[in-house]
């Protein structure tokens, strides 16, 4: 097992575009699996990790090869969308069973480059308006965000915002999330040089359709925790920001961290910070965590965790639920 995780980790860790990595597709007969898993294997009884209480999670597997490498979420009601960083699009139903139904396979219809290669739609982030469905997906190689409809059949608008052009290409929008009002927040993975990386990583705040006014917002830093990247960020119903943060070590594998992040904190110029409200580590179940969503059940906040498998049989494609519990915003 230790050298399977030098291996997984060597891999997960250089960049893919050290050779051409060819894209690969989903296939016309979707099949998804679902087999539930506990928080803590040595306690199944055990749901309390910080601030979240575990209600239920499953592990997906399918017959396609193709499967995995969730990058995004997307939840509503019992309807579930997932977002592969190969540009695939994963849609199902599941309800309280964890069984799922209606699967369905596609692929986003447009994208940068010509969709033959991997980083041709290395898809990231997604963001949604819930008024109108709308979609948007960040590309983290090409610093670009795509604007798709409801049902991700046609793309269109997409834009190379100026003020994104010289994130390191191989961590750019990883983390994207439209507020109610109707701004954007962007945040790039990574930064140039350790330098930069001690002040923060590269984030804006866009006005609004950053497809539509790419000029209009402005920049701030975000500094995750020591060693940690943020990889998603969703709005809580009160204005706070949640941000779900990955890490890797030889040592403890991928582990995560979910923090709360102040709305106010966000000025231009700032270098923000969030506070820590839960770690998934040591023997709580933890893989690469990058997808991150939010839904509500009558008085309760549901957080959604996914993670990406990098398509390495190591790994898992885990689907977990838990509730939030935090008190109100100004409180500690």
């Amino acid at each position: 097992m230790r050298i399977a995780s030098v291996v997984l980790l060597t891999l997960a860790l250089v960049p893919s575009w050290t050779g051409t990595i060819p894209r690969q597709i989903l296939g016309k007969h979707p099949t998804v699996t679902a087999r539930q898993v506990p928080l803590r294997a040595g306690d199944p009884q055990d749901r309390r990790v910080g601030a979240l209480t575990y209600l239920g999670g499953v592990q997906l597997t399918s017959r396609d090869r193709a499967f995995g490498g969730f990058s995004a979420l997307r939840v509503e009601g019992d309807r579930f969308t997932l977002l592969s960083d190969f540009g695939s699009v994963v849609r199902f139903r599941m309800g309280a069973d964890w069984q799922v139904t209606e699967p369905e396979f596609l692929s986003l219809p447009g994208g940068p480059g010509t969709g033959w290669e991997k980083r041709d739609r290395d898809s990231e982030s997604l963001a949604v308006d819930p008024a109108t469905g709308r979609l948007w997906v960040g590309f983290e190689r090409a610093n670009a965000i795509w604007r798709y409809s409801a049902d991700f059949r046609a793309a269109e608008r997409h834009v190379r915002p100026r003020a994104m052009a010289k994130w390191p290409n191989a961590s750019g929008p990883e983390a994207m999330v439209r507020l109610r009002s109707g701004a954007f927040l962007v945040f790039s993975e990574g930064a140039r040089n350790r330098k930069r990386r001690e002040i923060g990583f590269d984030a804006i705040r866009f006005a609004g359709d950053p497809t539509v006014h790419p000029d209009r917002g402005f920049h701030f830093r975000y500094l995750p925790p020591k060693d940690y990247a943020p990889t998603d960020v969703v709005e809580l119903a009160d204005g706070r920001l949640l941000m779900l943060h990955r890490a890797a070590s030889l040592r403890k594998g991928f582990t995560a961290i979910l923090s709360v992040i102040e709305p106010e904190a966000i000025r231009p110029g700032a270098v923000v910070q969030g506070r820590e409200i839960a770690r998934l580590a040591d023997d709580v179940i933890h893989d690469n965590y990058e997808a991150l969503a939010v839904t509500h059940e009558k008085d309760a906040t549901i957080l959604w965790l996914a993670s990406d498998d990098n398509q390495m049989w190591i790994e898992q494609s885990l689907l977990l639920k838990f509730r939030l519990d935090l008190p109100p915003a100004g409180g500690r």
